[in-house]
Order: structure tokens, then C-alpha cells, then sequence
């Protein structure tokens, strides 16, 4: 059974901070070197600059068409970030990025508190410590998306919710500042992603009532009169939307965005049940290993109410999105925390507990398959930078050895650990080598990968060649949403006959960006006018969206001088 003698000694509040500023210096590099990321990424950007541009807070669009998917909380956080560093003028990408890293970091510190509320501090820090270290938090907390900032929201509530837990098991009457906690961070989550943060934060305490016959946590929360808090932040801008799309944002958002989902996969993702499994040794990595060896554990444990909660937590959420036809690995993000609180629990009690760990077999072949494929993946991220260099930019980065000989034999030493059942040093040493590796790609290797950032040089060409101040480009082979924010919306993505059109339209001020592929095409559709096209410059390289290797030139045509 779980030991949870120290159940109730959270973690300090300078320890807190401690961990939320290492949390905050690990999301930190890169986020000002790495270009936007297609394909969600800029589209936020985008929209967000078009909502400072516009001075519309209601109606969120990407150029001329509505983005109706989510409700405009991440838009406010964006904007709000991009307003205050003053560089709502500049199509520079870090700003946009701020509330992720911010988010994130709280997130760390979240984790770490429940962790401790639950099982003490040593397993509140342990909790903290896997979770930031692990792939999908690295990736999510550098991107100016969503995800990050709803899992804030989740954690709120999860903590008003762990508040409460203990509150019962001492018997004693919940404050309302819990349930104003719970239902605040309920709306702030609807405002964000719509009805995403109902699994988790109205799953775990309704499970939980049903497995305990008992639905006690939940009436701590005052749900008779707390939704009206969620409703209140939620409705205002619901109705203004309404009005101002006359109910085409509904029909989109929860019709098309949020139902279609369920029943499809949106744009290829439509995967089999078993994905978010599968992924989850890459995605949670380093801390994937450690939650085989804990999972027969937290089974044979499940009755204890704090383990059952986290169950609740973390089942329930997992259930629906291996349900839902669209599959995208930070779907289950959310449970992140919930997971590595467990592992941490658990691998505080002790080297004796993992000495004989698994005693059956059977238990020890498959947790040592799943050990060699963890080392496995240690070992690729590892090797990436120098091998990502060497392929795609066809060099030798000697930094980027550099970084690989020094995760490598962190890796290694990670691995001899497991094979010697000494659990804690293998998971110390792991989250070291996680570190140490998103430090170094983000500060050596992203930098140097010029070849597949094409939507920066594409926009340096056109700046460059530029005929008028105000020239209108057109870009037919590379319609990826990072052209669009760099080039500052001003780009029309379209075919080469509607390229050629309008570049005979207005041959003086006008450019386009055209493939190889393509370059036939855009010639036979100019006609007699493709004798005066010239190529103002070529960009070559790999458009990651899609594998497609691409020659873009930028063509104008030469119109004739006055007389």
C-alpha cells in the first residue's frame, strides 16, 4: 500500500518558486529563434494581430475569413502579451508566445503543490519534476497555442478539487473560496477551449461519487449556484459572438470543430483507439518507463481514496480521447500532471519496494521490453540534433555533437540505474539528460536549420525585392499560415491561373511566389505576358507540413518605362 504518513505537508512556498523559476528558465530558449511553428501556431498569431489591428475583440479572423473554433480567451491572452511588450507593430514571434510560458510554469508549480497536498512534499517535487521535464510539455509551453493555458485552468481546478479532498478527510467544512476557485477556473477554461475542461473538472469528482456511493466532493463545491460564476464569464462574449455571426460561430464551433472531431478525423488525424498509449513512451519521456513500473502498483493501491481521485482524474479524460476519432498527442495533456503525481508517490517510498519489482515473470519481460524501447528513444533524442544538421542541412555541427555526448551517457546511466531497480537515481538522472537536451536544442540546434524555415527567407526575399511600399504578393505553391503572419496578412494564397491574373493586373506592384512544379502552369496562364516575367531570387528547401520539397522563385513581370 501507499504510504502517506506525510500526506499533509505541502510544499513551501519558497520551494514553490524555486521550481516554477527553474521551470521558467527551461521553456525559455528558443522561444525567440524558432520561426512560427506551421500549422495552428501562426494562425493564432495571425489572428491575434488582426484583432490589435482591427480593434475587434468579438469577431476573431484569420485574414478575411471568421475563425470560428474556440471562444477568444487565448486572443485576449495573446494580445494583452503582445500589447504590453509594445510590439503590436512587429510581426516578431515571442510575444505571442508569453502566455504559454507562462501558463506552463504554472503548471510545474500546480503539479508540485498537489503532488504534495496528496503524498507529501518529496513526491509534490518529484511530480513537478518529471511532468516539466517531459517531451510534450518541452514542445507545448514554446508554442503560442491553446493547450497550455487550458491546462492552467484544469490545474486550478483540480487544486479547488484536492483542497476539498482534504478538507473531508479532516472532517472539516469547505471554504468558498474553493468553489469560487473551481467554478472561476471553469469558465476561464471555457473561454478558452469551450466544453474541453468539463471531462476532467466535472468527471473526477462525479466518478469519484459513483465509485464512493458518496458524492460529498462534489456538493463541497457548491454547484448549486457555482456554475452561475463559470456562466458569468462565459455568456457575455457568447452573446456577442452570437449576435455578430448571427449563430455561424455555434454551428461551426461545437457543429463542425468540436462534434465533427468525435465523429472524424479532421485534417488526417483520424486514428484507431490505443494512439495516445502508443505515444505515450515518446510524449511523457522520460517519465513513460517510470509509469509502467508503477502502474500494477497504483492498481493494487486503487482503493485508497488518493489514488482513486487521481484515477478519476486521469481515466476518464483518457477514455474520451481514445474514444474520439481526431487524435492529437496534447489532447491528453491534461492527465499529465495527474500521472506523474502518481509515479512520484510511489517511487518516494523506497529502493526495497522496487528490489524484487516485478515478481512475476511475465512482468519482468514486458517491463523490460519497455525499458529497451525507452532507452531507445532516449538515445534518438540524443542523436537528433547532430542527425537533424547532417540531413537536412548537409553539415557537421560540432555543437551539436557536443550536446549528444553529453545526454548520451546521462541516458546510460539512466538505463544502468533501472537495470539495478534503483528507481529515484534513474528518474533524477532522466530528468537531467531531459534538461540538458531542450536546452541544447533550442539554443544549438534550431537555429542552424535553415531548410526547413521557409516562410522567414520566402519573407526576406519579398522584403527585399519589394516594388512598391505597398506591394501585394501572391504565393501559389507555399499557402502555409506562417507566410500569412510574417508577410503581415498581406499575401494571397492562391492557384497559378489567379496568380497570373493578378499579376497582369497590376504588374508594377505585385509579385508571386511560385514552385517549379507550378512555374509551367503560372507561364501558360500569363499568356503572351510570360516573355516579361523575371525571378527575382529562389528559396529552396522543405515544407515539414507536408514533405514537400520545394524551389520557390519570386517572379514580377517587367513592365515597360514611360514615355
Amino acid at each position: 500500500m501507499l504510504n502517506q504518513k506525510n500526506g499533509h505537508q505541502p510544499l513551501s512556498l519558497k520551494a514553490l518558486l524555486l521550481l516554477g523559476l527553474a521551470a521558467f528558465l527551461l521553456f525559455l530558449p528558443g522561444r525567440a529563434v524558432t520561426p512560427p511553428f506551421d500549422r495552428d501556431e501562426p494562425r493564432y498569431m495571425e489572428a491575434t494581430a488582426q484583432m490589435l489591428e482591427s480593434h475587434n475583440f468579438v469577431d476573431v479572423r484569420f485574414q478575411d475569413k471568421p475563425r470560428y473554433l474556440q471562444p477568444a480567451g487565448i486572443y485576449w491572452l495573446e494580445a494583452a502579451a503582445v500589447s504590453l511588450t509594445g510590439m503590436q507593430h512587429q510581426r516578431v514571434v515571442w510575444p505571442y508566445r508569453i502566455p504559454s510560458l507562462l501558463a506552463m510554469s504554472g503548471a510545474v508549480v500546480l503539479t508540485a503543490l498537489i503532488g504534495s497536498m496528496l503524498f507529501g512534499a518529496s513526491a509534490g517535487l518529484g511530480a513537478g519534476l518529471l511532468f516539466m521535464a517531459s517531451v510534450l510539455v518541452a514542445a507545448e509551453s514554446r508554442m503560442a497555442t491553446i493547450d497550455s493555458c487550458l491546462l492552467l485552468t484544469v490545474l486550478l481546478a483540480q487544486l479547488a478539487l484536492t483542497g476539498a479532498l482534504r478538507d473531508r478527510q479532516q472532517g472539516v467544512a469547505t471554504p468558498i473560496k474553493r468553489a469560487l476557485l473551481y467554478w472561476g477556473a471553469i469558465g476561464c477554461g471555457l473561454m478558452l477551449k469551450g466544453p474541453v475542461i468539463l471531462i476532467p473538472s466535472l468527471a473526477t469528482p462525479w466518478v469519484l461519487g459513483m465509485l464512493d456511493r458518496d458524492f460529498g466532493l462534489w456538493r463541497r463545491m457548491r454547484p448549486a449556484w457555482g456554475w452561475l460564476l463559470s456562466a458569468a464569464i462565459l455568456v457575455p462574449w457568447c452573446v456577442a459572438i452570437g449576435v455578430v455571426s448571427h449563430g455561424e460561430f455555434f454551428r461551426n464551433a461545437v457543429g463542425t470543430n468540436f462534434l465533427g472531431k468525435v465523429a472524424s478525423g479532421q485534417q488526417a488525424h483520424g486514428l484507431p483507439p490505443g494512439y495516445h498509449l502508443l505515444v505515450f513512451l515518446l510524449a511523457f519521456w522520460p517519465g513513460s518507463f517510470f509509469a509502467a513500473c508503477v502502474a500494477p502498483l497504483v492498481w493494487r493501491a486503487r482503493k485508497q481514496e488518493t489514488v482513486r481521485y487521481l484515477l478519476c482524474w486521469i481515466v476518464p479524460h483518457w477514455v474520451v480521447f481514445e474514444a474520439i476519432a481526431t487524435k492529437l498527442p496534447h489532447y491528453v495533456l491534461p492527465t499529465y500532471p495527474a500521472i506523474a503525481i502518481l509515479i512520484a508517490a510511489f517511487l518516494v517510498q523506497g529502493g526495497d519496494v522496487w528490489r524484487h519489482w516485478p515478481a512475476r515473470v511475465w512482468g519482468k519481460v514486458l517491463l523490460s521490453i519497455y525499458a529497451v524501447a525507452w532507452a531507445l528513444v532516449g538515445i534518438a533524442l540524443a542523436v537528433a540534433g547532430p542527425t537533424l544538421v547532417w540531413v537536412l542541412e548537409h553539415k557537421i555541427s560540432a555543437a551539436a555533437i557536443v550536446l549528444a555526448l553529453g545526454v548520451l551517457p546521462l541516458v546510460g546511466l539512466a538505463t544502468w540505474y533501472i537495470s539495478r531497480a534503483r528507481l529515484q537515481q534513474a528518474a533524477l538522472t532522466s530528468v537531467a539528460a531531459a534538461v540538458l537536451l531542450y536546452v541544447g536544442l533550442f539554443t544549438v540546434v534550431v537555429p542552424q536549420l535553415q531548410s526547413i524555415w521557409l516562410a522567414p527567407r520566402l519573407t526576406a526575399l519579398v522584403q527585399a525585392h519589394q516594388p512598391c511600399a505597398e506591394s501585394h504578393v501572391v504565393s501559389v505553391s507555399f499557402s502555409e499560415p506562417s507566410l500569412v503572419f510574417l508577410l503581415g496578412g498581406k499575401v494571397l494564397l492562391t492557384g497559378a491561373e489567379n496568380a497570373a491574373a493578378a499579376i497582369k493586373a497590376d504588374a508594377k506592384c505585385t509579385v508571386a511566389l511560385v514552385d517549379q512544379r507550378d512555374t509551367p502552369a503560372f507561364m501558360a496562364a500569363l499568356g503572351h505576358k510570360a516573355a516579361d516575367a523575371v525571378s527575382l531570387g529562389t528559396v529552396g528547401g522543405l515544407n515539414y507540413s507536408n514533405g514537400h520539397h520545394l524551389l520557390i522563385s519570386l517572379y514580377k513581370l517587367n513592365t515597360p518605362p514611360k514615355q
